[in-house]
């Protein structure tokens, strides 16, 4: 499983909204294009993903929340 999310360079603007709100500090404009910093590890917030308003990011992986009470 990849551990940061998949950026499609062809499809990002380099708006920086992923950028703005990436907790982990983990992605940054380059060239203008949004590109992930090595050795920083994602939070798998998927925040990033859903403010793309070109849909250059998908977070590949699922969050998945248990009950404690079962």
């Amino acid at each position: 499983m990849p551990e940061n999310p998949i950026i499609d360079e062809t499809k990002c603007d380099g708006c920086g909204l992923c950028v703005s709100v990436c907790t982990c500090g983990g992605l940054e404009i380059k060239n203008n294009v949004v590109t992930s910093i090595a050795g920083v590890k994602c939070g798998w917030c998927t925040m990033c993903e859903l403010v793309c308003p070109s849909g250059a990011i998908s977070c590949p992986f699922e969050i998945v929340i248990e009950d404690s009470e079962a």
